[in-house]
């Protein structure tokens, strides 16, 4: 299974998730007023509406290239997470934190349908809980041996790192919600609300800048990671390519490569053989490193004094 299958399953796992959960906190919200249930419904509103966005970068990221768009449409998908970075620090942090700015104003407790919220929130903790699970489960193959932290920064695939990073915020923020709801029953004080409303505010601000961080970096345009470079150097260097000169990689999208280099030939080989070593060398890389779609090689002869890079 390639990463973009199982980011889609994460995707659609979270979607079906959050869009049941929004639902039932808003019907929440309106039964009991609570500030907390307001932000987490939002936050959740805000979660299906980023994991319909994944979906449609992915969908556009799979367009041929054109006359335009030589090297594809792969990048997109980075596009469309670094938006869903947006959409959470406005839609779903800025919101809860003026939410909650609103309650502290103006608290009053839970007066009606007390256990409604706390009951909506467990419920949703098991349903979050769910979706985590399956995004863990789908990103295992690509972690390996990683922890979460490094594979969210190591990743090319944007997908299933969002969908990890979301789904886990939506934990918390639901421990912070329900820790909100839960002092205002018992302490009948409405600012609790309001503390509980600004803990998710602060936290989907967190996540959403960490997000925008991640994806800014893959739509400069990042190298292959430091074993796929290690792969292609070694296997560039064969018959007819004593060496490499120069060696220079990019990704086009999560799944595609680009492979630069300048290789060493040496001055008595003919056009022939220097094709020859050229096209068994681009066989190899291919091999080695499948993701690597396009390479274009240089032959060149070394200087003296020239060292590779």
């Amino acid at each position: 299974m390639s990463h973009s299958e199982g980011g889609t399953k994460a995707i659609v796992a979270a979607l079906l998730a959050n869009v049941g959960i929004a639902v039932t906190k808003f019907v929440a919200y309106l039964l009991t007023h609570s500030s907390s249930m307001l932000a987490e419904s939002v936050h959740s509103l805000a979660d299906s509406g980023n994991q319909l966005l994944l979906l449609l970068g992915g969908k556009r990221a799979r367009r041929a290239a054109d006359e335009e768009h030589p090297f594809g449409y792969g990048r997109e998908r980075y596009l469309y997470a670094f938006i869903v970075s947006i959409v959470l620090f406005t839609l779903g942090g800025l919101f809860a934190l003026y939410e909650a700015w609103h309650k502290f104003e103006d608290p009053h407790p839970i007066e009606s349908w007390q256990w409604v919220p706390v009951a909506v929130l467990l419920a949703s903790i098991v349903m979050e809980g769910s979706s985590f699970r399956t995004a863990l489960k789908e990103s295992k193959a690509a972690r390996r041996d990683m922890s979460l932290v490094a594979y969210i920064r190591a990743a090319k695939a944007p997908e299933l790192p969002v969908v990890l990073l979301e789904d886990f915020g939506a934990l918390v923020g639901l421990v912070f919600a329900l820790f909100g709801v839960g002092m205002t029953l018992v302490t009948d004080d409405g600012r609790w609300d309001a503390v509980g409303s600004g803990a998710i505010g602060v936290l989907l601000v967190l996540i959403a800048v960490a997000l925008a961080l991640e994806t800014r970096s893959m739509l400069l345009g990042e190298a292959a990671t430091p074993r796929d470079v290690a792969a292609i150097r070694a296997a560039l260097v064969g018959d007819g390519v004593p060496s490499v000169i120069h060696l220079r990689t990019l990704h086009l999208g999560p799944e595609e490569l680009l492979v630069a280099a300048k290789i060493e030939v040496t001055a008595t080989e003919s056009a022939r053989e220097i094709a020859d070593a050229i096209d068994a060398a681009e066989a190899r890389v291919r091999a080695a490193v499948p993701i690597a779609t396009t390479i274009y090689l240089e032959p060149d002869l070394r200087r003296a004094g020239t060292s590779p890079a």
